[in-house]
């Protein structure tokens, strides 16, 4: 059985009671840059996403999980799948940890490997992708030593201001699928 319960996290589905959280991580500018967001986003508007937010993978090829502390309810930050393909059996992999004293500590990458396993075993999954800067050198090294192939360089793929920047693509197969 997989659980979605480490040693230091747990992922949990979106609450009510996630609404301050949500409306903090999605309106702060420097998170834009990862998230493909250049505007605000309004309570009504992230209240409207929290009231559908029980809706299955299959049916909005996303799912997105609250990365909380083991030992309390207190929300981390957050981690999806998202362009989930079940045809192709592959999905994205995304990860933001909203408190910079909170990075570093194995979160992270304890998120990461659940939501893998979730992913190949429960879903069945041959693949899962994520989408890193090529600045981020904290992440890279955190998909790297959790088992996940540089495959590919999108030149210029991300503006951010005036500048470009690349972005690399990283795979991790599920050997298991065929």
């Amino acid at each position: 059985m997989v659980r979605l319960k480490g040693e230091k996290v747990y992922l949990r589905a979106l609450e009510q009671h996630d609404l301050d959280f949500l409306y903090q991580l999605e309106n702060d500018p420097l998170i834009w840059e990862i998230s493909g967001t250049n505007t605000p986003y309004s309570k009504k508007v992230l209240q409207l996403y929290l009231d559908n937010s029980y809706r299955d993978i299959y049916d909005v090829k996303q799912l997105r999980l609250v990365i909380s502390k083991r030992d309390a309810d207190h929300p981390l930050g957050l981690i999806d799948l998202f362009d989930f393909d079940p045809m192709h059996k592959r999905a994205g992999l995304g990860i933001v940890i909203a408190e910079s004293k909170d990075r570093g500590k194995g979160y992270g990458a304890e998120s990461i490997q659940l939501l893998c396993t979730y992913a190949f075993e429960v879903l069945g999954l041959k693949q899962v992708f994520a989408n890193i800067l090529e600045e981020n050198v904290q992440s890279i090294a955190l998909f790297k030593r959790l088992g996940f192939e540089e495959v590919g360089i999108k030149k210029d793929w991300i503006r951010s201001g005036a500048q470009y920047k690349n972005e690399i693509l990283y795979q991790k197969l599920n050997e298991d699928v065929h």
